[in-house]
C-alpha cells in the first residue's frame, strides 16, 4: 500500500500554509466546530487515521529495496544491487563523482542522484575548466613576450 500525502485544510488558499511553497505544507489536524475535513465530508482531503500505515516489512523501503547511506566508494562496493539502493551522504563533488562512476559500473541505483546527468555535467565543467586554464597560460605567455620586448627596447635606447 502506498502512503497517502495528507494535506492541511485549505492549504491552497493561503501562502503561509504552502499554496506556492511545498516546504510549508505541514499537516495539522483539522479542528473547529464546522470544519468539513474534521467532519469527513466526501469531497475533502483525508485525515490521518488508523489504517494508513505501511506494513512493517515494507516500511522504510524505496522501490522495494533497502536504502543504505553511502559515504565513500568502499561502502558502495559492499552493496548488493538487487536488494539495496544507495543514498549518497553529504560529500564533496570529487567523492560524489567517484561514487557515481562506480555505481554506473556495478549498475547500483542511487536514490538521490541522477548519475548519467551528473557525470555529463562534471565532464562539461571539466572541459570549461581546462579551456580557461589554457587561455590563462596563453595570456601569460603573451604578457611575457611583451615584457621582454619592452626590456629590449629600453636596452637599445
Amino acid at each position: 500500500m502506498v502512503t497517502k500525502t495528507f494535506q492541511r485544510t485549505k492549504y491552497f488558499a493561503y501562502v503561509k500554509l504552502g499554496s506556492r511553497q511545498k516546504s510549508l505544507r505541514r499537516y495539522k489536524r483539522p479542528t473547529g466546530r464546522h470544519n468539513k475535513s474534521r467532519q469527513k465530508w466526501k469531497s475533502r482531503p483525508p485525515m490521518v487515521e488508523i489504517g494508513y500505515k505501511n506494513k512493517v516489512s515494507e516500511s522504510g523501503m524505496i522501490n522495494e529495496k533497502t536504502p543504505i547511506l553511502v559515504n565513500n566508494v568502499n561502502e558502495l562496493k559492499m552493496l548488493n544491487p538487487k536488494t539495496n539502493i544507495a543514498i549518497i551522504a553529504k560529500v564533496g563533488k570529487k567523492n560524489r563523482m567517484q561514487i557515481a562512476k562506480e555505481a554506473m559500473a556495478k549498475k547500483i541505483e542511487i536514490y538521490n542522484l541522477n548519475t548519467v546527468k551528473f557525470l555529463k555535467e562534471c565532464a562539461r565543467d571539466e572541459k570549461i575548466k581546462m579551456k580557461k586554464k589554457h587561455e590563462h597560460k596563453t595570456e601569460e605567455k603573451k604578457t611575457e613576450v611583451k615584457h621582454t620586448e619592452h626590456k629590449h627596447e629600453e636596452n637599445k635606447k
